[in-house]
């Protein structure tokens, strides 16, 4: 059972808990964004979430292969372990997104969530959704894939399911009675979790899936347009140190949760910052673009795809005024060009 009664709630997490919580509430004006602007925000926080969160791990595919991965997904077919990984983590994470809601907190969906994110690397078909049944320990891991060594000795396969039930009966009754806050409490349970580690394999990057669910069933629903594994691989090491020093005090009468919970604060306070200049950045390109171009992004956007003449369809424009429109707003990005001469169509 995680032990809370040790835990002191200093100045600092005071106030970090105030600003992200102020970014929460300020999300539902902020939220109000055109739809074109959240498609567009959510895609690079999802790709950068995704290399991150597998780069963490050892992976070595750049932000821009694991976007052209993405692009093609449809293939069913990866080739490297790098590969499969990223295809499972967004399996999960597009889940999320949509379901978040219906999904409860509970064994049985932590291991379904295991499943899913496994569910293309052919060489762990076997532990896929079950407990380990080996011991397995924490490696971190340097930005080239080389392993920096041991952090930390895990729970025995024969005390995982124990703790894993005391966790997550542990949880919910936290977030029920609201004693904690709710930030504190998916805190201690991330760092509970992995201290057990109860998968054979995947449990860093299911951490970080779990920490965006946790997240977004208590209300921070500007998680998916900021990436926070992004923040997380860019201090690595600070990572590491704050699991390792809390982690190695679970066990004791009076756990020490200062080190984990202000990472984890902080990286959070990272996450909501970058989304506030993104967001700003969104605001100001929008005031810059010509009228006709809000209307093309509208259209493209409620239709998913657009040709050259179904945009003059609809705006009755002129057909090279619509392409040079089309042309700039591919160059700043917020269209994509796809296909060749006559077949080319665009989407967001």
């Amino acid at each position: 059972m995680v032990n809370s009664a040790s835990l002191i709630i200093s100045p600092e997490i005071l106030s970090l808990i105030a600003e992200i919580d102020e970014f929460k509430g300020a999300w539902r004006a902020l939220g109000q964004l055109a739809p074109e602007q959240l498609s567009s925000l959510k895609k690079v926080a999802t790709i950068e979430s995704i290399g991150s969160s597998t780069r963490i791990e050892g992976s070595k595919l750049t932000d821009k292969q694991v976007e052209e991965l993405l692009s093609n997904l449809e293939i069913q077919k990866f080739t490297t372990r790098d590969e499969q990984e990223v295809a499972g983590y967004s399996t999960v994470m597009n889940l999320l997104f949509q379901s978040y809601a219906e999904i409860p907190l509970s064994e049985n969906y932590i291991q379904q969530l295991h499943s899913l994110l496994l569910k293309h690397s052919e060489k762990d078909y076997w532990h896929r959704g079950t407990y380990k049944k080996s011991p397995n320990h924490v490696e971190a891991f340097d930005s080239t894939g080389k392993s920096l060594g041991v952090v930390f000795e895990t729970a025995s396969p024969f005390e995982t399911p124990i703790r894993m039930q005391d966790l997550i009966e542990w949880a919910t009754h936290a977030y029920t009675i609201k004693d904690l806050h709710p930030l504190l409490i998916t805190a201690m349970v991330i760092v509970e979790f992995l201290a057990i580690h109860p998968f054979q394999d995947g449990n860093g990057r299911l951490s970080r899936i779990l920490t965006t669910f946790l997240l977004l069933k208590a209300g921070y629903h500007y998680v998916p347009y900021s990436s926070l594994e992004s923040v997380i691989e860019q201090s690595k090491e600070g990572y590491y140190l704050a699991l390792r020093q809390t982690q190695g005090t679970l066990k004791n009468e009076r756990p020490d949760w200062q080190p984990w919970i202000l990472f984890f604060l902080r990286a959070l306070q990272q996450q909501k910052r970058r989304l506030e200049v993104k967001v700003e950045k969104e605001n100001l390109l929008l005031m810059q673009l010509p009228e006709l171009s809000l209307q093309i992004l509208q259209f493209i956007e409620s239709r998913g795809k657009a040709t050259i003449g179904d945009v003059v369809t609809v705006t009755n424009a002129n057909r090279n005024t619509i392409k040079k429109h089309l042309e700039t707003l591919v160059s700043t990005k917020r269209l994509q060009k796809n296909g060749i001469g006559k077949g080319t169509w665009y989407t967001i």
